[in-house]
């Protein structure tokens, strides 16, 4: 069986640290790749990923809509909307290049599957600094981006409240409470939307998951995160994770042939 291909950008991140000993002090670099819990559950499985990390879709995110319609769906995780629109010869050059925010809207209308994934890159992300809103993909997305600062810490953690358990992506995940989450993105849902999770009322009724059609395409929204921190390691370790994404993989990635 062919396998389903699927592109994952973002989810990676480089760290500088100053370290003073005394009268002494040096630096050191670390990098750090945030969505190996994910590459985990989709081994084995019908999808093909690939997995582009952040530093590198500047660069190497598809230029074109026959790119991008090599997979079957994209996942936008943990990934600011300037990275797609500063390529290098835009930023470094000041050469014109297509507008990569408009080829994935255009890319979910022709059949194409989209994911955005929580994160404080993701939406409109800390400090409003993501900059989703009021782009071309979200108007692809069942949500609405708030125009400020979206993130929502919850230490005490929460369970997700299913919606819809018996909708496709949620067969099989409604007998239990899922493991706690800590955190997601504050978003609007979109009248068109179907919402499939959110938080408890007591804890805001936020929405969590959400999915929608847009031409012969499917978008589905993930407000928390794919791994540490909102997403912890139980949550990580428990078998409904692994089935949760390869259940959304296999709605995102029938959207041409719904």
């Amino acid at each position: 069986m062919t396998k389903k291909k699927v592109l994952l950008a973002g989810e990676s991140w480089v760290s500088a640290a100053t370290h003073y000993k005394g009268f002494d002090q040096f630096g050191t670099v670390t990098f750090h790749l945030g969505a190996e819990p994910l590459v985990k559950a989709l081994a084995d499985s019908p999808f093909e990923l690939t997995y582009m990390p952040a530093h590198d879709c500047a660069e190497k995110f598809p230029l074109t809509l026959e790119g991008l319609q090599a997979y079957d769906a994209v996942i936008l995780s943990d990934l600011g909307a300037n990275t797609l629109l500063l390529h290098p010869e835009v930023w470094l050059h000041g050469r014109p290049v297509a507008n990569r925010l408009k080829l994935i809207e255009s890319y979910v209308l022709a059949g194409g599957g989209l994911a955005m994934i929580g994160g404080y890159f993701s939406f409109q992300g800390i400090n409003g600094a993501a900059r989703w809103h009021k782009t071309p993909v979200e108007k692809v997305l069942p949500v609405t981006c708030l125009s400020v600062d979206d993130r929502i810490e919850v230490p005490e953690g929460f369970s997700a409240v299913l919606k819809q358990p018996d909708h496709p992506i949620l067969a099989g995940l409604g007998g239990e409470p899922w493991p706690l989450l800590l955190g997601l993105n504050e978003v609007i849902l979109k009248p068109e939307a179907e919402l499939l999770a959110e938080l408890p009322t007591d804890q805001g009724g936020h929405p969590l998951l959400a999915t929608a059609t847009y031409g012969r395409g499917r978008s589905l929204a993930w407000m928390s995160d794919i791994g540490p921190h909102w997403l912890p390691t139980p949550f990580v370790e428990w078998p409904g994770y692994a089935r949760l994404w390869r259940q959304s993989l296999t709605w995102l990635c029938n959207s041409a042939e719904s």
